[in-house]
């Protein structure tokens, strides 16, 4: 009897909060559709730190651009913000469009996913069953990983040449029709060289015949010649080729993501069906308003070229060998173990990259606020001991 009278009380508790709960959700909508609240309703600051560096961290380790988002985005962000109860469908198709009409492509052949990673480890997952993914010994092989982490791929990784540039000739006799995908990265992250587009495009064009080639171009509008460049054309040409591009670098949007690929529309479409999820209505709003804002991706571009500039004027006073990076990083030659330097830095809060595979004492940085590359080259005279 006790656990009759408790389970009646427990019942009738719930019934009673779940009554006064419709009461009140019912009068908040009533307040809500009449004006009550106010539409900008007060809220605590966020945490200044919640996204980004941390104060007094010069960031120069992730490839960023922080003189982004651009003004144009900013409004669009709001925008979007404003309208967050909706799904972005229109807008999707949109940006698909803008992109199509600069590139003289249709729209069926673009494919827009959470950052150009979403899209590349999509190609991965759809190629790399297929057989060996060929790719160059050093390259952005995240997304590759990510299908070879899942049992779904392999990657055969072919040696740089003596000057670090990509190997084509090499890579070219590795490829066969047994080939499931051909990956490259141009400009080459962390080389950041370009390769020599004339014998790019040939060799792309070869490859091509035996099997898909995807060129992630992630940082092609950092390029001196970004039109001369890049592969976009092979695709309109009808050649079996993948061109992957990001809001990431230029755009300044790395934590808003949107990147997208060209190609084919049947490959294409697998690579939107393979894709995740739907895209953050603020991410397509933020791309849609600065897309074509040539004032701000001029800007950019100098930021990142002056900051590039007091870098190799640095490393030329210390004599330190680098390659020459047509991206916002820079490839150098410390002496010293890559990840001593990256550490001896991150004890001064200047934060770069450290060792990639086994490549010990090259280090890279990227080129972020002007005053905090001024910081990393001061602070390298100490660090390698020059």
């Amino acid at each position: 009897m006790a656990f009759d009278i408790s389970r009646r009380l427990v019942l009738t508790g719930a019934v009673g909060a779940t009554v006064a709960c419709a009461t009140a959700c019912t009068t908040a909508q009533s307040a809500s559709a009449q004006g009550a609240f106010p539409a900008n309703a007060p809220s605590a600051d966020p945490d200044p730190e919640l996204l980004g560096p941390r104060g007094g961290v010069a960031l120069l380790s992730r490839n960023e651009n922080p003189y982004g988002p651009a003004p144009s985005a900013l409004k669009m962000i709001e925008y979007a913000g404003k309208k967050g109860a909706y799904y972005p469908d229109i807008a999707g198709a949109k940006l698909a469009e803008m992109i199509a009409e600069r590139h003289g492509v249709t729209s069926d052949m673009i494919a827009i996913t959470t950052g150009s990673g979403e899209a590349l480890s999509a190609i991965a997952l759809i190629y790399g069953k297929n057989g060996p993914i060929v790719a160059p010994r050093l390259f952005w092989d995240t997304t590759a990983l990510y299908a070879v982490n899942l049992g779904m791929a392999e990657i055969d990784r072919v040696a740089l040449a003596p000057d670090m540039s990509t190997d084509l000739a090499a890579i070219e006799a590795k490829v066969t029709t047994s080939t499931g995908l051909v990956q490259l990265c141009n400009p080459n992250n962390p080389t950041g060289l370009v390769a020599d587009p004339v014998a790019l495009k040939a060799a792309v064009v070869r490859m091509s015949k035996l099997t898909t080639v995807l060129v992630d171009e992630a940082y092609m509008e950092l390029a001196d010649d970004p039109d001369g460049n890049t592969c976009i054309g092979l695709v309109k040409a009808g050649h079996n080729v993948i061109v992957s591009r990001t809001f990431s670098k230029i755009y300044g949007m790395a934590g808003i993501r949107v990147g997208y690929t060209i190609s084919s529309p049947e490959i294409a479409a697998k690579i939107q069906s393979t894709a995740m999820s739907w895209i953050s209505g603020v991410g397509l709003a933020a791309a849609i308003g600065s897309y074509n804002d040539t004032a701000f991706l001029a800007f950019s571009k100098g930021k990142i070229v002056e900051g590039r500039k007091m870098v190799l004027t640095t490393l030329d006073a210390l004599d330190l060998e680098y390659l020459p990076s047509q991206t916002n990083f820079v490839y150098f030659k410390s002496g010293k173990p890559a990840n001593e330097v990256a550490k001896a830095m991150k004890d001064r809060g200047i934060y770069i990259r450290g060792q990639y595979m086994d490549y010990t004492d090259w280090t890279r940085v990227s080129m972020g606020k002007i005053e905090d590359v001024e910081r990393f080259c001061k602070a390298l005279p100490e660090v390698v001991g020059v």
